[in-house]
């Protein structure tokens, strides 16, 4: 199974509240390159599943929209998602090929370092508009391998 993870673009930093966030001109950018990158490259995901928080349900949304796939909701990939949790719901998705996750830091650091067996998860930093894609043989620790890290402003 492939699973990709693909922080948030840019969102403004001031809102209502920090779950509000909405994406800057430059963040709508970065989804829309990362969007047709993936379908450029044949990086076309079974399903995307996003957080709940709007700056990154409105990158999930575009990418979707350039790849045609579907997309849904998942609260469990709101801000501070537990690698457990995350392994837990990944475990349910095994019969898909390719799942992109869109999502937060420092969860995502988190949980793409455990999957592939980093002893310091705290040592890989996701950026904005970054995607990550890692092949797993099994939702555990160390049993991923890192395909590829890309941030959206090399997607041209």
């Amino acid at each position: 199974m492939t699973i990709g993870f693909l922080r948030h673009a840019e969102a403004e930093d001031v809102a209502a509240s920090d779950y509000e966030r909405r994406l800057t001109p430059k963040g709508l950018d970065q989804a829309a390159k990362v969007g047709k990158f993936c379908l450029r490259n044949g990086f076309v995901p079974d399903l995307i599943i996003t957080s709940p928080v709007v700056r990154a349900r409105q990158t999930a949304e575009i990418v979707a929209a350039a790849t045609e796939c579907e997309l849904v909701e998942g609260s469990w990939l709101a801000c501070g998602m537990e690698a457990a949790d995350c392994f837990k719901e990944i475990r349910a998705l095994s019969q898909k090929d390719f799942v992109l996750l869109v999502g937060h830091e420092p969860d995502f650091s988190e949980v793409i370092g455990c999957l592939i067996g980093m002893i310091d998860p705290s040592c890989l930093k996701i950026r904005k508009a970054m995607l990550a894609i890692v092949d797993i043989a099994a939702t555990e620790q160390g049993c991923g391998q890192l395909q590829f890290l890309i941030p959206a402003r090399l997607m041209s």
